[in-house]
This record gives structure tokens, sequence and C-alpha cells, in this order.
């Protein structure tokens, strides 16, 4: 896949070439080295795709639920075999260091698949009603345009996929323009396990791209993960065709330390809660709100954990923060630095360039003094940047977690479980970790305000309900169904 300029797309179980002459190239965010280049897909690649989508949809959904069971596991086991290289190719694209690599795109992509696999075994079609007197059908919602951001791709179209081929659906998957050849190499483990022709389309390119997903007549739902600017044009413009969406968006999240936290403990998980993946993670907790009478005791943890931390090449396993994903992410995130010192903040730690020749890289970053009305508090900046600001009690941290037009995520670190949970409870947001304690992939990820639209992402989303009523024999045509 590296060093080679792709010219096709997967569509209907075949490489299909483009029908765009445009060419997306991709840079090594580490090296600068050119990686490959892919299509920039256009309206008429993507309509090809969803066509195909469309054309597989009844032969999928009518499948039994065992059998797409089977193939979403196979796909877990193929995935599973190529793991080292799938991470390692994510990595050249986007700078993710390998130690996070390995698990974001590689071990929670496969449990995710495995889930999905286990809860399709179980799926139901057919299900009495509550009265018991009626049939309701679940049915797939149809063809999904999945709609993937760079930073975790292969989690992200996991957690996308899994759940709408469990449900039945057929779907046509566009990456990042950043991170496209890890989307094509799941085409080529699809083919491999058997997948029937159209069920998973691989269509890359950029945002005009994107836009044909969302406008495609044979596209039924559109799945998104990325920035809140995009999700509100791609949910509005869903909305008026009246599109059903989920949508994943960005995020400024706390981690609220109460006055009794374990700060060894904080420091332990400072960089997976606050600056996962150089903080390009839409729930990292790039504000830290601390108890004002421990204040100096949790900066120097935090100045400690951070200037400590190993900032370089991330193919090194001892690596903790890498290059940003490219030169425009790294200018933008060093504006956000550039406005808190003229704003009145202080940087304590880092604010430029690490002695790098090459790579898009930022020192990991501490600011203070800041202003809850600075963009520093209130933007998502993905980047290496925290903020650390005072509290004066549990109410008052809590005010200032939610003084955000974000919800996406959270953290409570406290040793009174109770307690932390009591504050947990009444942040505005999707996803609260206490101690630092990590989430099943299972659970719910929904994002409150800004950072979210059409709920958690699960089968269910996938589906419509159809309520029959004046069967004679429910039990037995609900049994016949899951057959």
């Amino acid at each position: 896949m590296i060093g080679s300029r792709h010219s096709h797309i997967y569509v209907d179980g075949v490489w299909q070439e483009s029908d765009s002459d445009a060419f997306i190239d991709l840079t090594d965010p580490a090296t600068e080295d050119w990686v490959g280049s892919v299509p920039d897909g256009s309206p008429a690649d993507v309509a090809s795709a969803a066509m195909a989508a469309h054309a597989a949809l009844r032969g999928w959904a009518e499948a039994p639920s065992k059998d797409r069971a089977a193939l979403i596991a196979a796909l877990a086991d193929r995935f599973d075999e190529r793991r080292e290289e799938i991470a390692h190719l994510v990595t050249a694209q986007n700078g993710a260091v390998i130690s996070r690599s390995r698990r974001t795109n590689g071990t929670r992509p496969i449990a995710l698949y495995r889930h999905y696999a286990e809860e399709a075994e179980s799926f139901e079609p057919e299900v009495a009603s509550a009265d018991g007197k009626n049939i309701v059908r679940r049915e797939p919602v149809g063809v999904v345009g999945i709609i993937i951001p760079w930073n975790a791709p292969q989690s992200l179209l996991a957690h996308k996929l899994a759940p709408a081929l469990a449900a039945g659906c057929t779907v046509v998957v566009k990456p990042a323009q950043e991170t496209p050849l890890d989307s094509l190499l799941i085409g080529e483990l699809a083919a491999a396990v058997g997948f029937p022709p159209g069920v998973i389309n691989v269509v890359t390119g950029g945002r005009t791209t994107g836009s044909a997903v969302v406008d495609d007549p044979n596209i039924d739902m559109v799945s998104f993960t990325g920035s809140t600017d995009a999700g509100r044009v791609i949910a509005s413009r869903a909305g008026h065709l009246l599109k059903p969406v989920v949508a994943e968006l960005g995020g400024k999240s706390a981690a609220v330390l109460l006055d009794d936290a374990d700060l060894e403990l904080f420091s332990d998980n400072l960089v997976t809660t606050c600056l996962p993946n150089t903080g390009q993670v839409c729930y990292s907790c790039t504000r830290v709100i601390a108890p004002r009478a421990r204040f100096s005791d949790v900066l120097e943890v935090v100045t400690s954990c951070l200037a400590s931390a190993q900032v370089g090449d991330p193919l090194d396993p001892g690596t903790v923060f890498g290059p940003l994903v490219s030169a425009a992410q790294r200018a933008r995130v060093e504006d956000y630095i550039d406005s808190a010192r003229a704003e009145g903040a202080r940087v304590t730690l880092g604010g430029g360039r690490p002695s790098i020749a090459t790579g898009f890289y930022v020192e990991p970053t501490v600011i203070v003094d800041v202003d809850r009305t600075m963009r520093v508090f209130r933007e998502e900046i993905f980047g290496p940047v925290l903020v650390v600001v005072p509290h004066d009690g549990d109410e008052d941290a809590t005010r200032m977690a939610n003084d955000s037009s974000y919800g996406l995520g959270g953290a409570v670190f406290s040793r009174d479980v109770e307690r932390a949970t009591a504050v947990a409870r009444k942040m505005h947001t999707g996803r609260i970790s206490i101690n630092a304690r990590s989430h099943g992939v299972s659970d719910p990820a929904e994002g409150y305000k800004d950072s979210g639209v059409g709920g958690s992402l699960e089968i269910s989303s996938h589906l419509r309900l159809k309520s029959i009523a004046g069967v004679a024999d429910v039990d037995r045509h609900a049994k016949s169904a899951r057959q």
C-alpha cells in the first residue's frame, strides 16, 4: 500500500478504476515523505458505490443473522492476522505513536467486530409487541454512508461498520483524505473473507466526495465522526433530505480533580486521559480543573509528567508524543497558543516546536492564568495543549466543567468514588471516567450539546420498526423470522 499511486476504489466486490482524474497525495507527518496517492473520488464514484450497495441490500438484509455474524467474525479474524501491518499503515499516514496505533487500530477494532458478531448471532428480526398480540419487525434502515476521520480511523470505522452490518445494512465508506489506505485494505479483507459483492464499498476522496455520500439518493442514512462545523453541515443537509444521521462531533472535555484526588494515579493516566494521540482525540480532557488549595501540586504533576514524556519518532515504542497530522494542523495549534499569550494567559511549559529536523511537531504545552472566556478554554484545539484552572469546591468544579458548548467526554479523580460519581452525574457530557476506569466496547457513547446528534451508535441505530397487527400466531412467526 505504501509508496504506490492507487487509482482504484472498492465497489461491488471488485477494484474499480475511479471516474476521477484527480488524486490526493499522502504525506508522512513524521518524515514529510510522500506515502502514496489515492483518487479524489467523484460523485459518479459515490453513485456507483451506492448503487452497488443498494442492489446488495435485499440479499444481505434477508440473510440469516447467523450468516452475517459468521462473516463479521471472519473479518475480525482476518484483521487480527494483519493487525501489525494495519497499525503501521495508519501511523505512516497520521503520525500516531505506534503504541497507541496498535491499540486503536488493532486491538479495539477486533474487539468491536467480535462483539457485534456475537450481537448479530442473537439478533431477532421479529419480536412480539409489548402486549404480545402483534409483531414488531426490525428491518435495516438501508444503505449507510460512513464518513470517518483520520485520528483513529480503524476504531471509528469498526464502531460504525460492525453494527451496520449486524443490522443487515450495506455500506459506502468514505475515509478521511489523510488516512485512506487502511480503509482500502478493509475492502481487501472483506473480499477475502467472502462478503457478498456490494455489501461493503470504499470510495476515497475529500469534501466533495463526502458531500456526494450525504446527497446520494441510494444512501439512506449517514454515520459521521468529525468536527462540529462539518457535522452541522451534514446534519442540516441530511435533515433536508429526511435521512437519519448519527454524528459524533468535537469536544472540549474536562478532567475534574477533587480535593482528595490521588495525584499519583492522575499522573499515571494524564496522557491517556488528557492528551491521547498527541491531543488529537475528540474526547481528550484538555481542561484540567484542579482544587485551588492543591493547584501548585497539580501543576507540578502535570508539568513533570509532560516534560519527561518522549517526543519524536512515532515508530519508537517509547515515544509518547508524535507529530500532528499535517502542517496545517500544526499551524492551527500554534495559533491557539499565540492567542492564549495575546489574551494574557501564561505558558508554563512548551509552546514551541521541539528540535526535530522533520515532521509537524509541537511541544507538549501547559497554559495557566486562563480566563474562561479565552479561546483555549472554550474551543477544541486538537493538539498537545492543556489548560489548568483552579476551582473552589465540587459545585464550582462542576459548573466550570459544564461551561462549554461541548459535551463528549470527561473525567473525575477522587479517592471517594461515591463523591466522584455525584459529580459525574451532574456533568453535561456523554462519557465520564472515574479514576481512569475504561469504557467497554458495548458502552453507549453519545455526545451532548455541540458534540453530537442522533444518539449513541449501536445496532438499533440502524433499524426501522414495522408493526404488524392481526397475525394469527405471533410466537410462531417471530420464531420463523429468526431461522
